[in-house]
């Protein structure tokens, strides 16, 4: 099956083999947020492992990153009118940003552009975001959300730092926390204080639109 051999092939980080498989799979009918969340992020997250047990390295996750982005070049136009049908009578505004010692940013990416193409605002603040920059965004933008994304377990833990600096601020009270990324779970949430957890970007619109009381039209 296309979607399987697109995630082996990002796995193996076969450049080719992925795009001919992600085309395959679009050709053969599979939702593009099918291929994303069953296919290419579980490949990342394989990936992610090997690099955290010592088998893959920097210059690995760069190239399979790359990979992926190429991927979502042909994938985000269908994942835009997949995530459209969403839309809802009220926007939330989102800050959204990968923690600092991470850069990782396709989970990330992916669920800002869910979130514009339902409708709503996003601030994509990057990924090696430290805590002052999350507290600058939050004054600046005053969102109703802030999300936080982290591929590895080194650099979950920062989450709770953002969240800390938040409340020091005084701003923690004033707005919603989310995390995701494959490093988290709704317990490390819990744990850390967040407002919720999603495990995809398709989680995610919903959560964001959940906590904001968003009804669908």
């Amino acid at each position: 099956m296309a979607v399987e051999k697109a995630r082996i092939c990002l796995v193996n980080l076969e450049r080719n083999c992925v795009l001919e498989s992600v085309k395959a799979a679009i050709e053969s009918g599979v939702p593009a947020t099918e291929i994303v969340l069953g296919s290419l992020s579980k490949a990342m997250e394989e990936i992610g492992r090997l690099y955290e047990n010592g088998d893959y390295f920097i210059a690995e996750l760069i190239e399979a990153a790359s990979i992926f982005k190429e991927a979502m070049k042909i994938l985000e136009p269908r994942l835009k009118e997949e995530a459209s049908r969403l839309k809802t009578t009220r926007r939330a505004r989102i800050v959204i940003g990968t923690v600092k010692g991470d850069v990782h940013d396709i989970g990330k990416t992916l669920v800002a552009i869910m979130l514009q193409a339902a409708g709503h605002e996003v601030i994509d603040l990057g990924v090696d975001v430290p805590a002052e920059r999350f507290v600058e965004a939050v004054e600046k933008y005053h969102p109703d959300i802030v999300g936080m994304s982290a591929l590895l377990t080194t650099t979950a833990r920062y989450m709770k730092t953002v969240i800390e600096e938040l409340e020091r601020k005084g701003l923690r009270r004033s707005l919603k926390i989310i995390i995701g990324g494959a490093a988290t779970t709704l317990e490390f949430a819990r744990e850390i204080g967040a407002d919720g957890w999603a495990p995809n970007a398709i989680e995610a619109v919903k959560l964001v639109e959940s906590l904001m009381g968003i009804r669908d039209e």
